[in-house]
Parts: structure tokens; sequence; C-alpha cells
């Protein structure tokens, strides 16, 4: 059996050499970062950390007492000090006066603002007067599976006596806000000997008067819980026990690749969407589960799970005994279709005069019997982070299941917190998306200059990219880049040969488990060869086809499967040379594959139209620059046609083009990212010729 919320106690990591030469902020950072490192003690961007501090006011020079406190949309476990409001405590306890009761707290978050201290920009969060007045210098608001599961009881008051004692109270559901601030309040006074709260479907906080003994707290506190689920479920079957086992992991990947873009297709509606694919022991002990239908309709119950995760997720028709693929792909638009209507019902049910317009009703999280748990948003960070609030949500219920019963939060509480105005506004104030955002690029020939190139163009309008290519150690160089600039959710990389029809087919399927679907192709896989026609061998030739002709059809051929399959067009760039269009002495192989790349292009455009995709061809010429095909004797046997050398051979190109100018990886990637942006939408079957100008390259 799985043990899912129980787990090895936490240890602190608390390094007093370190702490003793920080300030109070520092240390507050210090403690944040540390907590927020453990995902058993809160989730990314969900809890709330701050510290009560004597700082001189910049205008008087007078001491203030501050409140640094986690800004609104931050993560304790990655933020930086910028990342803290501050204000001034006697403006925060002076909005007492303003509060003009329930009916009205939302704006007294217009308040906020005046009580900033030393013009800091970042905004204060809807949690700032609930540590406002815990009357301590310290407090810790986390959000742990563990206390969470007792806050998600039935019994959860009894249940916080049980384990804790007096040593931590107990205060009813009440939606995040300044009331809420006040009921703490209230709490702390009439319980002075308290150290912290359990807040029903919500979380914990805990308080000192130092930041390490709160650490620490916080630690005894979340581990208690531990210690005391591991007892109470060491002998019971969590969920009811199994009802499906699970697949092999090659088998449930094979289904995921499947089902992932089908699902794409119905939700990237409005934007596209991408995807992320978890089967882990906790995930797999949940959807295989007897009760795990039950459970899952009932909801989340943590608001922070629900925001990320959408009120309940979707359970896929999926029979891991039976292996009914063919027959879920068909009922997946029901299915689809009925999470829909019944969240719009939701929305009706619940809704108020002023709410906000109905959002995206399509799920979120899709779990599938037997294989694991799917979510789609708007990027890769959001998917992932809302799969691992739902492992969170799968141990809260596991944990509440186990010793009592587990309750959701009330569907009117979910929806006014879900469709809570400051929530909107919120949403209303983030950044428009970049061109490529939801998108998918898959480039071949990867690891090389123009592949690396391209890739980063993609990447810095916020497309996904898996750079794939024949070379393991130039992947792992130039994905290695790209990571360090936008980090690890955005690329993945896949050895490919592109003339192994098997090796294509298994790595677009991999491409669909790592992010759901396929928007873009890039098609730059390349070799080069020189050689009069009577010294070219029928390897030479053949090698120079197989890369550059079957190459591209394979690769296209299965793009062109992946993007019919998800109904929502695409985008289809050739990298092909000036050479497919204008002859070149000694390179007789290599201008006729590339000459085939340009025609199967054009084929390729009138047979896509009609399902949206679009099949364009990029021309480069004598890119010299980072491009793999200069490596080895192409360079020189180039160089000895023309009469130069290896160091006039970039200079000779220069003065060959009509523009006396150099062609770069970079200019390579421009006109990909042209191609395949909405910026070309109403084009396909061109070739756009990126060589400086060269006559017997126009196109006629």
């Amino acid at each position: 059996m799985l043990q899912t919320i129980p787990a090895p106690r936490l240890e602190s990591l608390w390094d007093d050499a370190r702490a003793k030469t920080m300030s109070e902020p520092e240390k507050l950072l210090y403690r944040s970062n540390l907590l927020g490192s453990d995902k058993r003690i809160t989730n990314y961007g969900g809890g709330n950390t701050s510290a009560k501090v004597d700082m001189p006011d910049p205008l008087t020079g007078e001491t203030a007492q501050v409140l640094w406190v986690k800004g609104s949309g931050g993560d304790v476990g990655s933020m930086a000090l910028d990342g803290f409001a501050t204000l001034y405590m006697d403006k925060l306890r002076a909005l007492k006066g303003k509060y003009r009761g329930l009916a009205h707290e939302d704006e007294m978050v217009g308040y906020l603002p005046h009580c900033t201290f030393n013009l800091n920009p970042r905004a204060a969060s809807i949690d700032t007067p609930l540590h406002a007045y815990v009357p301590k210098a310290h407090v810790d608001h986390m959000h742990p599976d563990a206390i969470i599961a007792i806050a998600a009881s039935s019994d959860s008051r009894a249940l916080t006596e049980e384990i804790f004692g007096g040593t931590i109270g107990w205060l009813p559901w009440k939606k995040p806000g300044y009331e809420l601030g006040l009921w703490l309040e209230k709490y702390c006074l009439e319980n002075p000997d308290a150290k912290g709260v359990v807040l029903e479907s919500h979380g914990l906080f805990t308080w000192a008067d130092d930041a390490k003994d709160c650490y620490l707290l916080t630690l005894e506190i979340i581990n208690t819980a531990i210690a005391w689920f591991a007892q109470k479920t060491r002998d019971g079957d969590a969920f009811g026990g199994p009802l499906h086992r699970a697949l092999p992991e090659p088998d449930r990947r094979a289904i995921a690749a499947q089902l992932m873009p089908a699902i794409r297709r119905h939700v990237s509606g409005k934007q596209h969407m991408v995807g992320h694919f978890d089967d882990s022991d906790a995930v797999l002990e949940f959807v295989n589960a007897h009760d795990m239908a039950a459970l899952a309709a009932l909801g989340t119950s943590c608001p922070d799970h629900f925001l990320r995760t959408k009120i309940r997720p979707l359970v896929v028709d999926f029979d891991p005994a039976q292996g009914n693929t063919d027959a879920v792909l068909e009922g997946l638009p029901a299915q689809i279709k009925a999470y829909r209507d019944d969240y719009a019902a939701y929305y009706e049910r619940c809704k108020h005069p002023d709410s906000p317009a109905l959002r995206d009703p399509n799920a979120v999280v899709h779990l599938v019997p037997g294989v694991g748990m799917i979510t789609f948003a708007k990027d890769k960070a959001t998917a992932r982070i809302s799969a691992e609030f739902y492992v969170n949500a799968i141990n809260v219920m596991r944990g509440a299941s186990m010793v009592s019963s587990y309750c959701g939060l009330p569907e009117q509480e979910a929806f006014d917190i879900e469709y809570w105005l400051l929530e909107e506004a919120k949403l209303q104030r983030m950044p428009k998306p970049k061109s490529l955002a939801g998108r998918v690029a898959l480039v071949t020939g990867g690891a090389g200059g123009i592949g690396a190139a391209t890739a980063e163009r993609y990447l810095r309008e916020g497309a996904c990219v898996v750079l794939a290519d024949i070379s393991e150690d130039g992947l792992a160089r130039a994905s290695e880049a790209l990571v360090q600039t936008y980090g690890r959710d955005m690329v993945r990389t896949l050895l490919m040969n592109v003339t192994d029809e098997g090796a294509v087919d298994r790595s677009f399927a991999e491409a669909c488990v790592e992010y759901g679907g396929l928007d873009i192709l890039v098609s730059n896989a390349g070799i080069a060869s020189s050689a009069p026609i009577e010294d070219t061998s029928l390897a030479l030739w053949q090698q120079n086809m197989d890369i550059l002709s079957t190459g591209y059809f394979l690769v296209s051929r299965a793009a062109f499967r992946l993007m019919r399959r998800q109904a929502i067009g695409g985008a289809v760039v050739f990298v092909a040379s000036k050479n497919g269009l204008a002859a070149s002495p000694n390179a007789s192989a290599y201008c006729t594959a590339k000459a085939s790349e340009i025609h199967l292009a054009r084929c390729l455009a009138l047979e896509g139209a009609e399902a949206g995709i679009r099949v364009n061809v990029v021309n480069p010429d004598a890119v010299l620059r980072g491009s793999k095909i200069w490596e080895g004797d192409w360079l020189s046997q180039r160089a000895a046609t023309y009469g130069t050398d290896k160091d006039g051979l970039e200079e000779m190109y220069r003065n060959r083009s009509m523009l006396k100018r150099s062609v770069l990886p970079e200019d390579i990637a421009e006109a990909a990212y042209f191609l395949a942006s909405d910026l070309s939408a109403k084009s396909t079957g061109n070739i756009l010729n990126v060589d400086a100008g060269n006559k017997e390259a126009f196109t006629r």
C-alpha cells in the first residue's frame, strides 16, 4: 500500500551561522525560502509569511513598526526580498475605523496602498490583515497536506483538538479577507497561549516572537500531524482500496500520447493549451482506487487547490483491463461537452448580479484510470503546477477519508472565490500573452546553429520547444543554454534520427506526452556534401536523399497526422537552401535533395490547407557561423570549388551576395518565426529567401 500522506518527518534546514549575519527582513526571506522548498509544507505560490520590524521612517527618521509580508502573487520558495510588501502597522491598525462590515470587506483592499511604507511598489495580498492583526512579530501561513487533511475532514475541529490539544486552535471556514483577519485577532487575544490555528478547509497559521522559533514551530506542528496520520492510517486501505491496476509505464505513456492531442483539440477553442502528464505513485493510487470517482466529484477543499484545478476534475472513461482507447477517443467529445455543460450550470446556479462572465468551462485536470493524470493550461508551468496542486488535493483526500469523511468546499463558497471580483481584477492585470504562447514547436537539427537560434526565437515569444537531433552532446549543449534563460518547463530534447521511421513516430509521441501536442514543425535536419558528379558515390547520393528528402517526408507525415488529430491547424517550416532553386557546381546530390524538399513543401501546402496546416520554406544561403553542415570536409570542399581557403570563404559569400552582407543563424530564425506565427496566417506554399540577395535563386 502506498503511503502518500505519511512521510518522513520534516528536518530543520536553519543554519544559525548564516542567519546570524542577517537583518530581520533577510531572516524573513530565509525562513520563507526554506518553508517553500518542500511541497509537504506548502504548494507553489501558496502560503504567506510575515515579520513586524522596527525601521526608521524615511521622512521623519522616527522608528516605525513595519509589516513585511509576502506580496500578491509571489511564491515563498523562490521569492527575493523585493517580493515582500511593506506597510506601516499604525496605518493598518487605523484601517479598522474604515471597515463597514462583511458586505463591504472587499473595499478594504483598496485602502492597503495607503498603508505602504517607503513607496514599495509590491502590491499587498488579500491575506495582509491576517498577518497584521496577529499580535506576534512573526507569522507563517502554510498549506501542508497533512494539516489540510485535518481541515477538510467532517469533524476537523475534534481532530484538531485530539492531535494538538489546546496548543493549536481551530476556526470555521471563512473566505480569506478582512473579516477573517479580525476573527484571527480575536482568537489570539482570547487564547494568548495558543501557538497557531487550523483554518477549516484552508490551512495552518503559526506565530512566534522570533524568526527561527516561528520556523521550527511550523515544522513541529506539521510533523505532529504527519506522525499522527502515519499511526492512524498504517493498516487501512486508501480510497476504498484498488479497483484497477496500473498499466506498465510504456503503455501508460503510449495511451497518454493518444489522449492528450485529442483532449487538446477540445480545450484549445479560445487559446492554445499546453499539457502535462503525471503518473507518479500518488496519482496512480488515486486514479486506480474504488472511491476515486466519488471523491473527485466532491471537489477540492483548499482555495489554492481549486483556483488552480477548477472545482472538480474530469474522469476519463478508460478501462485499463479492456484497453478501450478507441472507444474513449470516440466518446471524448461527449464527455468534454458534458463537463462544460455541468460547469456552465454551476456558474448559473451560483453567479451574482456583478459576477465576472463565465470563464473557460473546460476541465483543467483529467484523471485516467490505469494511466495517470493529464492537465492542460495556458502554458507548461501552469499545467505542471496545476498537477502539483491536484496531487496536494489527492493527499488531502487520502488523509481525510481514512480518519474521517472528506469534505470539499461548499459549491457557493467555491464559486465566490473562483469568481471573486478581486481575483478577476488580478487576472485582468496579467500581461498580454506573447505571440506564440501556448504553442508547441518541434525543431529537427535542433543542436545546430540554425536550429538552436530558431528555438530561441520561438521561446522568446512564449512557445514550448522540443529540440530533436541525432547528436546527444550537441542537444545537451544547446538545451542547457536555452534552459538557463527560459526555464526547464519550456525546453525538451529528443534523440531522433530523421531517417528512421520508428524513431520519428516515437519522438512525436513523446512530444505529445511532454506538451500535449504540436503546433509548429521546423524541419531543419541537415547534411552537406560536395563532389563532382563522377566522384559522387551512390552511398553519398543516398545519404543526401535519406536525410534531406526522406527525412523531411517522415517528420512532415508525423506532424500532419498529429495536427489533423488535434484539428487546430498548424505550421510547418522547411529550412531548405538557395541550392534548391539555383544550381551549384560539385554539389548535385545536395542540390537535388534540397529541390526535393521545396517541392515536397508545395505538395504539403496543397494537402494541409483544408485543415489549416500551413507549409512554407525558408531558403538560407552561406550560413557559416554555428552551422553543423560546415563541419568536416564540406568547408574545405566548397572553398576548393571557389578557389579560396576556409578563412576566405565567408568573405567570398558575402561579396557574392547582392547586399554584401553575411547571413547568420538569427536571420533564418527570424524568417522561421514569421512563417510559424500569425503574422503569416494567410501564407502557405511560399518560399522566403534569406540569402542577402542572389538573383539565381529568385523564385519564378
